[in-house]
């Protein structure tokens, strides 16, 4: 009658079922007894209670976890519960079963208590999970959506629901929660299946990454890069394509080559990591005799070398190198180049490796087109395309740079991961403007640049840090065009406590050499910003600006009472003379006071 129940009897008195395990009768066993909402008067038989140990529970769910937690004789169920009987059985000879799958699996009640879990759910928690808030067990996760409740959804409208979990050590789950329906009730209890979706999330976020990477490359126009020469434009290349490259993808040997339509010549463009002879060797566009490179580059197809020693086509590119993916640079559905990596491990490369390379070489093909590297034109002076790149990026930067300082100012101390990671975002966003600044220098060498345009050295400001703090976006692009051609690394905020928490993120290691302000900015005065800071720096090296004179709060009065240097003031409009002139005068005032 019921297969599920082998070995078993099942004793019936009186309207009612018992069934008990043979031959584990013994003094006192304990059984389970499912006494259901509506039987909850009925008195329990005698002899039962004299004969066993009786664990009642409420549901065949209940029962359900009982079962799987603990050892019972047998179990005792009301007649007209037969059903649950019938459903207990269902869900034990399918628990085997479900403990096999790969996902996981939880049966929970309307308080998303943990009913029952398949061993994938404890596996993930590293505990037993019955009993537990379902969230609770997978440590309190952040929801992303698209259902940001998705069990009370699920009971409240009978319908299945769904929602992305985030959990510690950046895993991803998805959650299927389907209620449990019986006939013209309420749904009172879920199944939950759990899927850790971290691969193709991850997957996601890196491909989304890697194209804006690969559009960042070069997010110039033709005009602004006009009058750089090749190599200019090359060595501004190479330093977002390594930046990238190692950052994103994780290589550390590449090898990019371009190609000569007229010769067939596959021209090295950039080479890392590579042994010299290999960087330099002549290679074709062929499919023979030229390596896996010279075949990428006639075929237009990318190829995986999954072991180098076995592979006919593959020329040894480094030392020790195992494996190779080498992928072509296309543009129009023509081949322009070709891009290569190495690692001293076999089959070091997967499909999502070629899959990430292909995506970052379809913009970095773009990226060589826009920069005009192929066409070996000379410019005259690189001076405006030098400051069309810092107008174009300084400012943006800053703007990252603001964004990750107040981001960052409300998870100290509570989120160390994040903070670090905006850190480290603060910290990448500097060595951008470097580069652009050290390229920037390269680009305009003084025997180019026109007499009448010469910039006069000024030692003294050669790797100063400045900030500067101004509600004019104006003023705040003006300062980085004066002050960076001389060298200068310029950072800008547009309010006072914005001013602080860019002094308070640079940390004591790497402070400010010049802080220049307003006195009037949107939320504090030139004084105001000036006590601010002392509670950071000892003596600020702050230069405060008034416009045509006007100072109606004192501030500047009370700001030199409190210390400010008496020459650490300009009147607007200054002349650019004046600028440099103070901020020299206040730069040695500080490093003889440092000297002190």
């Amino acid at each position: 009658m019921f297969p599920f129940w082998a070995g078993r009897i099942i004793l019936l008195d009186d309207g009612q079922i018992f069934i008990a395990e043979l031959g584990v009768l013994s003094d006192k066993p304990k059984i389970l007894c499912v006494r259901g909402r509506d039987s909850d008067g009925a008195p329990l038989p005698p002899d039962l209670l004299e004969k066993y140990e009786v664990v009642e529970v409420q549901s065949s769910l209940r029962a359900l976890a009982r079962l799987t937690r603990e050892n019972y004789a047998g179990m005792f169920v009301m007649s007209d519960h037969l059903q649950d009987v019938l459903q207990i059985g269902r869900l034990l000879q399918n628990d085997r079963i479900l403990d096999g799958m790969p996902d996981g699996v939880a049966l929970l009640d309307m308080e998303n208590v943990i009913i029952w879990s398949n061993q994938q759910m404890r596996r993930w928690s590293n505990r037993d999970v019955v009993g537990q808030n379902f969230y609770a067990a997978l440590d309190s996760p952040e929801i992303l959506g698209p259902d940001f409740c998705p069990f009370h959804t699920a009971l409240a409208t009978g319908q299945a629901s769904g929602s992305t979990l985030k959990a510690d050590e950046n895993r991803y789950y998805h959650v299927h929660a389907a209620p449990v329906l019986d006939e013209g009730e309420t749904p009172r209890h879920l199944i939950v299946t759990v899927r850790d979706v971290t691969e193709e999330i991850l997957q996601q976020q890196k491909l989304a990454a890697i194209h804006r990477a690969g559009i960042e490359l070069a997010d110039l126009t033709p005009e602004e890069v006009f009058q750089m020469t090749v190599e200019d434009r090359i060595e501004l290349l190479k330093a977002n394509i390594l930046h990238y490259t190692k950052d994103l993808l994780n290589f550390d040997v590449v090898e990019i080559r371009l190609l000569d339509e007229t010769s067939g010549a596959l021209q090295p463009l950039l080479a890392v990591g590579m042994d010299d002879a290999a960087a330099q060797r002549p290679l074709f566009a062929r499919p023979q005799k030229n390596g896996v490179t010279g075949f990428v580059a006639a075929t237009g197809k990318s190829y995986l070398c999954e072991n180098t020693a076995e592979d006919p086509l593959y020329i040894r590119g480094f030392t020790g190198a195992k494996s190779s993916l080498t992928v072509p640079l296309m543009l129009h559905d023509h081949v322009i180049g070709t891009f290569n990596v190495e690692s001293p491990e076999p089959r070091a490369f997967t499909e999502s490796d070629l899959q990430f390379l292909e995506i970052f070489c379809r913009d970095l093909a773009v990226a060589l087109n826009t920069l005009e590297l192929l066409v070996a034109q000379k410019a005259n002076t690189a001076l405006e395309s030098c400051e069309a790149i810092h107008r174009a990026v300084a400012l943006p930067v800053d703007e990252i740079l603001n964004d990750a300082v107040n981001v960052m100012e409300r998870y100290i101390g509570h989120e160390p991961a994040l903070v670090e990671r905006l850190q480290r975002i603060l910290r990448n966003a500097r060595d951008i403007k470097k580069t652009i600044q050290s390229v920037g220098r390269r680009m305009t060498p003084a025997e180019a640049v026109p007499s009448s345009v010469q910039v006069e050295a000024r030692p003294k400001l050669r790797g100063c840090r400045v900030l500067v703090a101004d509600a004019d976006e104006s003023v705040r692009s003006d300062a980085h065009e004066l002050l960076e051609r001389y060298g200068c690394e310029v950072e800008t905020a547009h309010e006072g406590e914005e001013a602080i928490l860019m002094v308070r993120a640079i940390g004591r290691e790497a402070q400010y050499d010049i802080i220049i302000a307003d006195i009037r900015l949107p939320d504090l005065s030139g004084y105001e910003l000036l006590m601010r800071l002392k509670t950071l720096i000892e003596a600020p090296p702050l230069i405060l600006m008034a416009g045509f004179g006007y100072d109606p709060g004192h501030s500047i009065v009370k700001a030199r009472q409190e210390g400010l240097h008496p020459s650490a003031v300009l009147y607007k409009p200054f002349r650019r003379d004046q600028l440099l002139g103070t901020v020299e005068t206040i730069l040695d005032v500080s490093r003889n006071l440092a000297k002190a």
